[in-house]
C-alpha cells in the first residue's frame, strides 16, 4: 500500500505538469484522480472568485487569484497546469489549456480566450501597461488596461508575449518567443520581435 501511495503522488505531479494526460486516464486511475480534482477545485472556489466548468483539470500548484470583480472563469474541459499564474478578470472558453509557467494577468479590462486554444509553457499575457513619462518614476506612472481577446483554436507558442489591447483572431498561431504588439488576423502565423506575419495555416 505504501508503494501504491507513493506512485499515486508521483502520478499527481505528472498530471499537474502534463494535464493533457488527465483526459486519457484509464478507469482505475480516473476514479481516484476525479476525487482528487474535486477536492482541489472545491478549495479554490471556496477561497477565490473562480467559476470552474465540468470536466476540468486544475493543478494544485497553479496560482489562480480572483478578487471580487476580477473573476476567473474556466470553461468545460479546460486544463491549467502547475506553476501557471492567472490573475482575473480572465475568461477561458471550453477545452482551453494553460501550460506550466504561463502568466495571464487580466488587468482591469480582462483577458478572454476562445474554445480549444492552447497556451504553451512560459507564455506571458498582460492586459495592462504602465506609462513611461520621464517626469515621474516608473513606480508612480499611471496604469492603463484595454484588454486582450484571443479567439478559438489559437496556439500561443512557448515563451511568446502578448501585450495589452491586442486581438488575436480565430485559428492563428503565435510562434515560440514572439512578442505580439498588434492585432493578428484569422489563420495567420506570426513570429519575431515585434511579431509579423510569416505564414498562413491555410497554405499548403
Amino acid at each position: 500500500m505504501e508503494g501504491l501511495a507513493r506512485y499515486r503522488e508521483q502520478h499527481k505531479r505528472r498530471l499537474s505538469h502534463m494535464p493533457w494526460l488527465y483526459f486519457s486516464l484509464k478507469p482505475e486511475h480516473r476514479a481516484w484522480a476525479e476525487v482528487w480534482q474535486a477536492e482541489v477545485q472545491a478549495t479554490l472556489t471556496e477561497l477565490e472568485t473562480v467559476e470552474i466548468g465540468r470536466g476540468c483539470f486544475v493543478a494544485p500548484e497553479a496560482r489562480i487569484f480572483a478578487e471580487p470583480y476580477r473573476t476567473v472563469v474556466i470553461g468545460d474541459g479546460s486544463a491549467i497546469a502547475a506553476d501557471a499564474f492567472i490573475h482575473g478578470p480572465v475568461v477561458l472558453g471550453q477545452r482551453v489549456s494553460i501550460n506550466p509557467r504561463a502568466t495571464l494577468d487580466g488587468g482591469r479590462a480582462g483577458i478572454t480566450i476562445g474554445d480549444d486554444t492552447r497556451i504553451a509553457q512560459g507564455a506571458l499575457i498582460f492586459a495592462f501597461d504602465h506609462g513611461l513619462s520621464p517626469e515621474s518614476p516608473i513606480n508612480s506612472q499611471p496604469v492603463r488596461s484595454r484588454g486582450i481577446r484571443i479567439g478559438k483554436d489559437v496556439w500561443i507558442g512557448a515563451g511568446a508575449g502578448i501585450t495589452d489591447g491586442v486581438t488575436i483572431d480565430d485559428h492563428a498561431v503565435i510562434a515560440l518567443g514572439a512578442v505580439v504588439t498588434r492585432d493578428v488576423p484569422a489563420y495567420a502565423i506570426v513570429g519575431g520581435v515585434p511579431a509579423t506575419i510569416i505564414g498562413d495555416r491555410r497554405s499548403k
